[in-house]
């Protein structure tokens, strides 16, 4: 995108992986890593591939149910390897980097999850995301026999009741059946990249990387149309007056006929960037 190259071919294939049949989570989260550390290359990605294998053979053969699974991957993840999350993860780019957390062993809870879902994929089980507003954890099984687990606290088993206390303290709602339903890989990648833009956000020497994750989130086939003008934004922010410029305007396009307001601002602001070439 814009003056940005792409000299892996890191961006260019995080591009055509959101756009597969079914995109493949560990993928997408290694490739967003690729971007975040240019001295990252294909081995050190084979390699985590290789470590989530590795981790898959070490879980019990068999069939299990929904909650043998989950006790499997809490005493293998949990116990014996020790991933976890705490608090202070929040404050580290690389707790939401897939191969730092494979490494490290820490990590945001989404990438925890991630960790936990490719593992038990790679055996058989039932798993998947399960996106509670302000905490992210797994699921096995089907709705009747659903079994949840926390893997940011090691795998502890959440009841129904454990997720309407998360839910009721994050958001102060209830909790709904919705929100129980199997995370899409996608939403969970742009999860991981609006993670990433707050760590950013709150880090205004590093609009270098919010630039590269609303770019990562633009490549994906559903994003909010208004990344288009944040992009703006951290360009016109950056230096890059002329391509800030245009996108501000190309945003404008968008929102004119349902909000012309809007679009008029967008252009004013657009005008006022262009200016400050004087």
């Amino acid at each position: 995108m814009g003056e940005h190259t792409d000299p892996g071919g890191w961006r260019s294939r995080f591009a055509e992986a959101a756009r597969e049949e079914r995109p493949d989570l560990a993928e997408l989260c290694l490739l967003i890593g690729a971007v975040a550390e240019p001295e990252v290359d294909r081995p050190d990605l084979d390699a985590a591939e290789i470590e989530l294998d590795r981790l898959a053979g070490l879980l019990p053969y068999g069939a299990k149910t929904p909650g043998g699974w989950a006790e499997a991957l809490a005493s293998l993840l949990g116990g014996r390897y020790g991933f976890h999350g705490t608090r202070d993860d929040y404050e580290y780019l690389e707790s939401s980097l897939l191969h730092r957390v494979l490494r490290r062993r820490r990590g945001l809870p989404i990438l925890l999850c991630a960790v936990w879902m490719e593992v038990a994929r790679r055996a058989g089980a039932p798993v998947y995301g399960v996106a509670l507003p302000g905490h992210f954890v797994v699921g096995f099984g089907e709705p009747g026999e659903r079994v949840l687990a926390d893997p940011s606290a090691g795998g502890r088993p959440l009841t129904e009741e454990d997720a309407r206390l998360l839910v009721t303290g994050a958001t102060g709602e209830p909790l709904r059946p919705s929100m129980l339903l199997p995370a899409d890989p996608l939403d969970m990648v742009l999860r991981v990249l609006n993670n990433i833009r707050a760590w950013a956000a709150a880090r205004p020497e590093r609009s270098d990387v919010a630039l590269w994750a609303v770019e990562l989130a633009l490549l994906l086939p559903s994003h909010p149309a208004r990344l288009r003008y944040e992009r703006a934004q951290l360009l016109v922010g950056r230096g890059d007056f002329l391509t800030g410029a245009a996108e501000m305007e190309a945003y404008a396009d968008v929102v004119a006929a349902v909000e012309p307001s809007t679009a008029a601002t967008l252009r004013a602001h657009a005008r006022a960037a262009r200016a400050r070439l004087n």
